[in-house]
């Protein structure tokens, strides 16, 4: 029998565990939108009324914004795979990107009812399809690195294998920056303009 099996998470169980602290921070955003004071979705509501008068036109502004949106989580996923306590973070960082997605659809919704579920789908709809998968795909082999860096930082003298970043960590990489730039494009292209359709139909 392989000992590497036993001692050793394969890549599916890391994916569920990583999905389990995702849907942690979902429900914890719930619970956290819940709690935020109507004031809050009048500000919202406000902010998405003077977004329709300027007419949402893309600039250099909001393309750098969406560039951020779209690459922070996925990169720093793949960034602590360079580093043992990556093990530990990417768990929370994973918890993170759940908590602050949900909190945010639920706002929509809290404040607009029914619509608001269409409206936080304009807006986070494309997101989601582009930066979720590209989060766990890079967050699954990096939850492996970090625990080999791990092994090795505390080991205390056991043998343990050497991590290393082949050319498939670097393909992975290559792919999901290519996922997420089209996904940027969309985001400031086709997201505004069924936003402002809906924002139209809702506020008009």
């Amino acid at each position: 029998m392989n000992t590497r099996t036993l001692t050793k998470p394969g890549p599916l169980l890391r994916l569920i565990l990583l999905a389990l602290f995702f849907l942690a921070g979902v429900l914890l955003g719930q619970v956290l939108a819940g709690r935020v004071p109507a004031e809050t979705g009048e500000e919202l509501r406000r902010y998405l009324e003077s977004y329709l008068r300027l007419g949402a036109e893309p600039s250099p502004r909001t393309a750098a914004s969406a560039v951020v949106i779209y690459f922070r989580y996925p990169l720093l996923a793949f960034l602590l795979g360079f580093a043992s306590i990556g093990v530990a973070l990417l768990p929370l960082l994973t918890a993170a990107f759940g908590l602050f997605l949900s909190f945010s659809v639920c706002c929509f919704t809290a404040t607009f009812g029914g619509a608001g579920v269409l409206l936080a789908l304009a807006v986070f709809g494309l997101r989601c399809l582009t930066t979720a998968p590209c989060y766990f795909l890079l967050a699954v082999p990096s939850w492996e690195t970090a625990a080999g860096l791990a092994a090795v930082s505390f080991g205390s003298g056991r043998r343990t294998a050497p991590v290393v970043y082949g050319r498939a960590c670097w393909k992975r990489l290559g792919i999901c920056c290519l996922v997420l730039a089209v996904g940027v494009c969309g985001e400031l292209t086709l997201s505004p303009w069924l936003l402002r359709l809906l924002l139209e139909r809702l506020l008009g």
